[in-house]
């Protein structure tokens, strides 16, 4: 093997490792965030520029992290993931992780010191939930929606005072996630009857959620239905699938397209608060997201 082609699949390994396709869903909740938030209607967006520089350095590192802090099981289970394959070094990877990280925090605070604490609050989450939380039932869960409704508010810590209106949204995040992430833990060797059940339930939740939100806000529901029933159709027919075939194989279809439709849940949150052509703005991230998730791996 020549310098240029050990160079070349060394570049491919850890832009795998990175798992682009998602980063683009937390994209998605930044602009979001950033819809709620009321600063759309601004001119300047550089603010929105730098949380999206944030977010991908704190997505990516911590997703980055996973792999390293799972490269034993990946040995056993998923040996063709690019640090068990011997593609990418632990070592490279700690060091890309840990730029990242510091990159995505390092642009929260071009923004201001709040948006900045809130990036370490996430980093330091997506660590936790790496090293020890994805492993708990109930906290791994947990912690990765704390992680993603974490990100939203990051877009929303473009105006502060909002937090104090819009905390709550966190919440509908945090329950998608969660939905995703139990459902997940079947990837490789399936999933209980019951498991599937549970995750479609809080899916389900997270639609009613969606609706509520014109009662508690200043949110337009009409505006946002057309989405809405779009994440239902993506989410809940692949979900229903796993509840009725658990599979391994099923469960991988449910949470690719959970994780990519994450950018649905984001348009349905942001054309309520910032109208149609914003949230179709929004959802133009969605063809790329898929796009890249036929050439990367999601999960």
């Amino acid at each position: 093997m020549n310098t240029a082609t050990f160079q070349s699949q060394g570049f491919w390994a850890y832009l795998q490792l990175l798992r682009p396709a998602n980063i683009i869903t937390a994209w998605a909740d930044i602009m979001a965030g950033f819809a709620a938030s009321g600063y759309f209607a601004e001119a300047n967006l550089t603010p929105l520029l730098w949380l999206i520089l944030a977010t991908t350095g704190l997505y990516g590192g911590g997703i980055v992290f996973n792999d390293v802090f799972d490269a034993e099981l990946d040995a056993e289970e998923r040996p063709e993931r690019p640090i068990p394959s011997n593609r990418a070094s632990r070592t490279g990877a700690t060091l890309l992780g840990s730029v990242l990280l510091m990159v995505g925090v390092v642009a929260a605070v071009q923004v201001s010191w709040l948006s900045g604490i809130f990036a370490i609050a996430i980093a330091t989450a997506a660590l936790l939930y790496d090293a020890i939380a994805k492993h708990h039932p109930i906290l791994g869960p947990i912690n990765m929606g704390l992680c993603r409704g974490g990100n939203l508010l990051l877009g929303v810590s473009v105006v502060p005072a909002a937090l104090e209106n819009y905390w709550f949204l966190a919440l509908i995040t945090i329950v998608y996630i969660a939905a995703i992430t139990i459902l997940s833990r079947g990837e490789v060797h399936g999933a209980k009857h019951s498991t599937g059940i549970i995750a479609l339930l809080l899916i389900v939740a997270v639609i009613v959620g969606l609706l509520g939100l014109g009662w508690l806000t200043d949110y337009q529901v009409i505006t946002a239905f057309p989405f809405l029933i779009l994440l239902g159709i993506r989410v809940l027919l692949p979900f229903i699938q796993a509840v009725r075939q658990p599979t391994p194989e099923q469960i991988r279809v449910a949470v690719k397209a959970g994780v990519l439709s994450l950018i649905i849940l984001d348009t349905t949150v942001a054309a309520g608060f910032a109208g149609l052509s914003y949230g179709l703005l929004v959802l133009s991230l969605l063809p790329i997201s898929m796009i890249l998730a036929k050439i990367l791996a999601v999960t």
